[in-house]
């Protein structure tokens, strides 16, 4: 048997009455982020086991594992199921194989994976047609099935890109723990049709605005990126892949004269209503943060006349890990820069689940080293773990 130390919400189930296919937002209530020790079962013939070496707390852990304090529901609205047993989170990552499940011929213990997040049937109507971002019968890691926050984990095979000969060093893992968002990023940009020389806006510099930036300057060849967020450390951070930086305040008193795609990666998706009428003819807006908000559109006349396209984007299938890893690996793109703090102890990314301002306030993308974990398991507990900045 072996045993594995896990991150893990547990709520309580209390779907709101009288709502008809409610969110889960509408669910659960009563988060709580709880740390346990686990014991794997035998390995699945189809899975992978996992020794986790970096994984990285993302947007929806926040919303995961933060109570509304006027209703006592959760904030995430992504497709989310919670056992009594409780939900281990977790979902961009990268990790060693120590076993393979006895129908896995192409992956070997030894080699270095980083993982999808979304768990496709390969059957459907849409995954037929290719479209696996869409897929009916979709399972999200870390929220529909156990994810990465465990120092040894179980994952199905077919999530799992084996990235052995990319890795020469530590920041190579550290990026290849970023390459989920990125392909996330880099699908965004896909749906909206970006061509090199357009000017782009985004809305958040959390890490999915920044990989968008990045991508978007870097890749795609936009001519000006505009960025806009209200949290000022992460505005200074940002200025690494922006032309421009803003306070809401300031973008909305002078928006650029020319914006031909918008990215709104905040959830605010008031900020698209705000700057509707600024969109350039032939404009697209595309919506990758979500919080259950309604959008209103008041500028009708103005998208009809222009021809402006609002897209949802969803996932990071459909080729982009390849792509990612391409430009990772030729230095286009260094998915790395975007970490600011590397955390040895489950127990600090617990107290930050908590105190999520903490993630928000002062941090883009934070890891958490699992082999640093392991060790301080061995360890006297009054060793600690350490916090790394970058």
């Amino acid at each position: 048997m072996l045993e594995t130390r896990t991150l893990l919400v547990r709520a309580d189930k209390n779907p709101v009455p009288g709502v008809d296919n409610p969110l889960p937002n509408q669910i659960y209530q009563n988060v709580r982020v709880c740390l346990e020790n686990r014991v794997l079962s035998r390995l699945e013939p189809d899975e992978i086991r996992l020794q986790m070496h970096y994984v990285g707390i993302c947007g929806t852990d926040l919303h995961l594992t933060t109570n509304n304090p006027e209703t006592g529901y959760i904030r995430c609205t992504s497709p989310l199921e919670i056992p009594e047993e409780g939900r281990v989170i977790g979902h961009e990552g990268v990790g060693q194989i120590i076993e393979v499940g006895a129908n896995v011929k192409h992956l070997k213990p030894g080699m270095f994976v980083a993982l999808e997040s979304i768990i496709v049937c390969h059957v459907c109507e849409v995954c037929k047609r290719g479209k696996f971002n869409q897929c009916k019968h979709a399972k999200l890691l870390g929220l529909e099935k156990d994810g990465l926050f465990g120092t040894v984990v179980d994952v199905q095979a077919s999530i799992a890109h084996n990235i052995t000969d990319y890795i020469k060093d530590e920041r190579d893992l550290m990026a290849a723990a970023n390459i989920e968002p990125a392909g996330v990023a880099y699908v965004a940009c896909e749906n909206a049709a970006l061509k090199a020389g357009e000017a782009v806006v985004i809305f958040g510099a959390g890490p999915i605005g920044l990989l968008t930036a990045m991508l978007s300057k870097q890749v795609f060849g936009a001519a000006e990126v505009h960025i806009i967020e209200p949290i000022e450390f992460r505005r200074n951070f940002a200025k690494k892949w922006a032309d421009r930086v803003y306070t809401p305040e300031e973008f909305l008193s002078i928006p650029p004269d020319k914006i031909d795609v918008v990215f709104e990666s905040s959830a605010i998706v008031e900020n698209v209503t705000r700057i509707f009428r600024h969109i350039s003819e032939n404009g697209r807006v595309v919506l990758l943060g979500r919080k259950g908000i309604p959008l209103e559109i008041t500028g009708v006349d103005h998208m009809i006349t222009n021809e402006i396209k609002i897209i949802g984007s969803r996932g990071h299938l459909c080729g982009a890990f390849s792509h990612i890893l391409a430009l990772q690996k030729a230095g286009r793109i260094h998915l790395e820069d975007i970490v600011t703090k590397v955390v040895d102890d489950l127990n600090d990314i617990k107290d930050m689940l908590e105190h999520h301002e903490k993630v928000e306030n002062e941090n883009c993308k934070v890891l958490i080293d699992m082999q640093k974990q392991m060790m301080c398991m061995s360890t006297s507990s009054a060793t600690g773990g350490r916090i790394r900045d970058l």
